[in-house]
């Protein structure tokens, strides 16, 4: 497989270039200056001169609390920007992968969400990104849309690498404990990705490989636990005690909305294409490994 991905410095693209060679496939990052979403005359030269088997569109806009004062910038890399990606692949009879996000809920609902779950997106970084998934789909019916959320890895800045800085400089972490997600890593996600795309290449008569997908690491968190498993992990190496301090989303005020329940039921993607992301506490040891 030859598969383009949007972005150069992302956690998911370097995670992509990681796994790829496992599933025998070559992965060409494109991002910029060379290769600008925003610059959708450019785009069907380079998809051309590239000649990708498949297209993951992973790059974005993901600064969450400016979306709120940029949205126009937001919904030009996050709407705009997919919709011309897949105009041009659609000519070269490329499908896309389009990565998406849990931000496209609300949060309010107590169970984890579903794919045939209604979208409302509280924040302008989650509404841009559900006008990326509704132009994606609507281009092209062999286009796949993948939902992840709580993303971490060795690569860019994430909470993980965060939670570690701070407990290299701090006894007690005040940490929000009223938020639920799955914490996810992005090689695992990688992985699902890459198994995605070894199956809409090789059985593109079946229809329902194609569509939208939720991809969440098994099991469940808060922001505190999340941090708590990492705090452990360092304090048993270290010697240390790194206390957590529960607080709550108001106690911490951001710009925009985060949804206070991020879980993605990932069924779907299971029974389908046969890939289960792996219990979120299996992966955190291996990627803070390499962080430190």
């Amino acid at each position: 497989m030859r598969i383009l991905v949007t972005g150069k410095t992302g956690q998911l693209v370097q995670s992509l270039q990681e796994r790829g060679p496992a599933f025998g496939a070559e992965i060409v990052a494109l991002g910029r200056p060379e290769f600008d979403l925003a610059d959708a005359g450019r785009i069907q030269d380079l998809l051309s001169a590239a000649r990708p088997d498949l297209i993951v569109s992973a790059a974005a806009y993901t600064a969450v609390d400016k979306a709120e004062s940029e949205p126009e910038l937001a919904f030009a890399v996050n709407a705009e920007g997919p919709r011309a990606l897949s105009i041009a692949a659609a000519a070269l009879g490329v499908p896309v992968i389009q990565i998406s996000t849990d931000y496209v809920f609300d949060g309010s609902k107590t169970e984890p969400w579903t794919e045939a779950d209604a979208p409302a997106p509280a924040s302008v970084y989650g509404a841009s990104k559900l006008a990326g998934e509704q132009a994606v789909l609507a281009v092209s019916p062999r286009n796949v849309v993948v939902r992840v959320g709580w993303v971490y890895s060795p690569f860019g800045g994430n909470f993980a690498k965060t939670i570690l800085r701070l407990a290299g400089e701090r006894d007690v972490l005040r940490v929000v404990a009223d938020q639920v997600g799955g914490p996810s890593s992005a090689l695992d996600i990688a992985d699902g990705v890459l198994t995605m795309a070894r199956n809409v290449l090789s059985q593109p008569e079946r229809d329902d490989l194609r569509g939208l997908f939720h991809m969440g690491a098994g099991g469940e968190a808060t922001w505190a636990e999340f941090a708590g498993e990492i705090c452990d992990w360092l304090g048993a190496r270290t010697g240390r005690t790194i206390v957590v301090e529960k607080i709550t989303t108001a106690d911490y005020p951001t710009k925009a909305r985060r949804p206070a329940n991020s879980r993605l039921d990932s069924n779907r993607l299971e029974n389908v294409h046969g890939f289960r992301m792996p219990p979120w506490r299996n992966s955190v040891a291996p990627v803070l490994q390499r962080l430190v």
